[in-house]
């Protein structure tokens, strides 16, 4: 059986187009991708495409199954899993379902997305919904995981509880270590700000999982910190976060452009610094940090940036070949079981300080 050899990758949509995705594709493979790929998509553009462009897919290590729908990114996920049987990212999440592929990877409607495999894949027991996980470069020169950045415009404590078990499992897997430090973005790192909804998750956790590395509460500017390892918020707070940070990414990088271009002067001066700015340039480059997974499904689903270039498409497809090779979807499991096994045998958490009084929130 191929089941941890194979990843699909719905190649219909990407706003970059099939040239994007395939040139992705190969490139992931020429580079050294372990696992073989299951190109989902309109055989007869596949097959265009790459004999114009002439791609170079290296022999054997490539299927097509063929698929004529697309979800378009201004389909609505109710929309999208009514026609969804005929499209190219429902049969690229068919093949996990039915164990052809260890994972699927779209840069299509997230939406979409992750409603068609909550349908196919179901949820693991004792997860409510999905989380989106995004990888941030930090300045330690390391990378802080952040989960939820948009599957979830809100989120209960008992969901963000669930986030950090998932953040913690999919950390690990990522950079190995063996106890990664999780926190909660509020407003304030101090124990009484924020709303209730967080203190409450902040208390349910500590109770919930005694085993994690719990740092409390983390601010926004910690992200870039990294002051911790995994930074645990709802979708609508994470994903306003995440355009933000590459906003200002994509800002800096025009300034030192047109800083290092204005003049004379300038461009000698780049000349001498170009080693330093090239690192700089690929640290800032989200293609270098793309692929998120869908974490809580019964399956390994990966989302792509919907605007990734092959580059950002061969990391993606990078990020599916390292998971599918980790246990860490049963650890996820595992977890998830003795967490909620311990929370039926402990009273509720407690919004109460020391005094007895409740506790307002600060900002």
């Amino acid at each position: 059986m191929t089941t941890d050899l194979s990843i699909a990758v719905d190649v219909m949509g990407g706003d970059g187009g099939l040239s994007a995705m395939l040139n992705g594709c190969a490139k992931a493979l020429n580079e050294g991708l372990k696992s073989r790929l299951v190109l989902v998509g309109n055989e007869a553009e596949l097959r265009r495409i790459i004999a114009e462009e002439k791609i170079a897919f290296p022999d054997g290590r490539y299927d097509i199954i063929h698929a004529d729908g697309v979800i378009t990114m201004d389909d609505k996920p109710s929309q999208a899993v009514r026609r969804g049987r005929n499209t190219s990212m429902w049969n690229a999440i068919k093949t996990v379902k039915e164990g052809q592929t260890a994972a699927v990877v779209s840069c299509g409607n997230t939406g979409a997305l992750m409603a068609m495999s909550v349908m196919q894949l179901r949820m693991i027991e004792g997860v409510d919904r999905p989380a989106i996980t995004a990888l941030w470069p930090t300045m330690k020169d390391g990378k802080t995981v952040v989960l939820d950045v948009g599957a979830n415009v809100e989120a209960t404590a008992e969901q963000l509880v669930q986030f950090a078990i998932m953040g913690e499992a999919y950390y690990r897997a990522m950079t190995g270590k063996a106890k990664p430090v999780v926190g909660l973005l509020n407003v304030g790192a101090e124990e009484l700000k924020g709303h209730e909804l967080i203190r409450t998750a902040a208390l349910t956790l500590r109770d919930a999982d005694p085993e994690m590395e719990f740092a409390g509460f983390v601010e926004g500017d910690d992200i870039a910190k990294g002051t911790v390892d995994v930074v645990v918020t709802d979708g609508f707070t994470g994903n306003i976060a995440l355009k933000a940070a590459e906003g200002t990414a994509r800002m800096i990088a025009g300034w030192v452009r047109e800083a290092v271009t204005s003049n004379l002067a300038a461009k000698l001066g780049a000349l001498l610094m170009y080693g330093g700015l090239s690192k700089m340039r690929s640290k800032a480059n989200p293609s270098n940090v793309n692929g998120a997974p869908l974490l809580g499904l019964n399956g390994l689903v990966i989302k792509s940036h919907g605007g990734a270039d092959a580059e950002g498409v061969a990391s993606a497809l990078k990020v599916a070949d390292s998971l599918v090779r980790q246990p860490f979807q049963d650890e996820i499991k595992s977890t998830i079981a003795k967490v909620k096994a311990r929370a039926e045998k402990l009273p509720p958490a407690s919004e109460t300080d020391d005094s007895g009084e409740p506790r307002e929130a600060v900002v």
